[in-house]
C-alpha cells in the first residue's frame, strides 16, 4: 500500500444505516504485458482476499500496440469470467477505438466494440464466479445497442458506467481530425441519456451518492482553465449541473493516462471554486501494476470513504522511524 486517504462525504440521512462497510475494487489499463497477463489473477484473487464484494476494471485490456484480435479478447474474458468475485468491466479506447491502428490489425473500431459487446457484456450480470446483477440501458429500444452502459446499486451508493474511452472520446473517428463524428453524437446521447436517468434514480430513492465509471480521463484541469476537451466538453458540463443539484456525493473514477490521483477539481458552473461534492480518482496503469480499495464506512451518518492504493505485487510494510 502506497497512499491511503479518507475522505468525508456529506449523503442523505434518510436511509437507515448499514451495519458492516462495503469495499470494493477499482482497477484497469491492465493487462499491458505478458508479465501483467499472468499476474492478473492472483491480483483478483488479493481483491477478494481483502473482502471487496465487487470489482471494476475501467478499460483497456491490452496495450495501445497489441492486436485486436479475438484469441486476445477471448483470453482476457476468461480470466474476469474465473475471477473470484464480481467483476463489472467498462470499454476502454485500446480495444476498440484504436483498433484501426496497423499495428492493431487495421479493425473496424465499430465492428470490434460490437466483439466486446458479445464476449464481455452478454446477459443481465457481470462476469466472475459470482456474478453481480446489472441493469444495461441496452433494455430501452431507443438505445439496444448500448450493452456496456450499466448500473448497479449497492449499499447507500448508485454505480453507473458509461462508455466513455480515452483518445478524445472517439470524438474525431479514425481519422484522428474533424468531428464529431455520427457515431460520437449516438453515443453521447445515449450516454447522457444513461447518467441523467441515474441521478434522477438515485434522488428518487435517496441515495448517498453515485459512483460514475469511464474509461477516458475527461481533462477536468482543462475545464477548470476554461479549455475543454472536445470529446469530453457535454459530459464535463452534465457532471457540473448534474453534481451541483444532487444532494449527495459524486465519485468519477477513470483511467487512460495511467497515473494514481485522488481529487476534487470539478469547477463550480456559477465560478465558485469547485463543487466540494464531487470527487475524481483515476487508477494506476501500466507500467505501474496495481488497484485501489476504496472502503465504505456506512455506520457513519454522513458516509465515510476511505481509498487506498495497492501494488502488485504486495509491498512490504515499511516500519516507521
Amino acid at each position: 500500500m502506497l497512499h491511503c486517504l479518507t475522505i468525508l462525504l456529506v449523503g442523505l440521512l434518510a436511509l437507515p444505516l448499514a451495519a458492516q462497510p462495503l469495499r470494493f475494487a477499482l482497477f484497469g489499463d491492465t493487462p499491458y504485458s505478458r508479465w501483467e497477463r499472468e499476474q492478473l489473477p492472483a491480483m483478483l484473487g488479493e481483491m477478494a482476499r481483502q473482502g471487496a464484494a465487487f470489482a471494476v476494471h475501467v478499460g483497456d485490456i491490452k496495450g495501445g500496440g497489441q492486436p485486436c484480435s479475438d484469441a486476445l479478447y477471448e483470453d482476457v474474458r476468461g480470466v474476469f469470467r474465473a475471477a473470484p468475485l464480481p467483476l463489472v468491466y467498462v470499454p476502454g479506447d485500446n480495444e476498440w477505438a484504436d483498433c484501426h491502428r496497423r499495428s492493431n490489425g487495421s479493425h473496424d473500431p465499430l465492428e470490434r466494440l460490437d466483439r466486446l459487446r458479445a464476449l464481455f457484456l452478454a446477459g443481465e450480470s457481470s462476469l466472475g464466479q459470482r456474478p453481480l446483477r446489472l441493469e444495461r440501458q441496452s433494455r430501452d429500444p431507443a438505445y439496444a445497442a448500448y450493452r456496456e452502459n450499466q448500473r448497479w446499486t449497492w449499499g447507500r451508493l448508485l454505480f453507473v458506467a458509461l462508455n466513455v474511452p480515452g483518445s478524445h472520446n472517439h470524438y474525431h473517428g479514425v481519422h484522428g481530425r474533424g468531428g464529431p463524428t455520427p457515431e460520437f453524437r449516438a453515443r453521447t446521447a445515449a450516454n447522457r441519456a444513461w447518467l441523467a436517468q441515474a441521478f434522477a434514480l438515485a434522488r428518487q430513492q435517496q441515495r448517498a451518492g453515485v459512483v460514475i465509471v469511464i474509461h477516458g480521463n475527461p481533462g477536468l484541469e482543462a475545464a477548470s482553465a476554461g479549455r475543454p476537451r472536445p470529446g469530453y466538453r457535454e459530459l464535463v458540463t452534465q457532471l457540473q449541473q448534474e453534481t451541483r443539484s444532487y444532494p449527495g456525493q459524486v465519485l468519477l473514477v477513470h483511467g487512460d493516462t495511467h497515473g494514481y490521483q485522488l481529487n476534487q477539481p470539478l469547477p463550480d458552473p456559477q465560478g465558485r471554486g469547485v463543487l466540494e461534492n464531487f470527487t475524481r480518482v483515476e487508477v494506476p496503469g501500466y507500467p505501474f501494476m496495481g488497484w485501489v480499495r476504496v472502503t465504505v464506512e456506512q455506520r457513519h451518518p454522513r458516509l465515510l470513504l476511505q481509498f487506498a492504493l495497492q501494488r502488485w505485487p504486495p509491498q512490504p510494510a515499511v516500519p516507521p522511524p
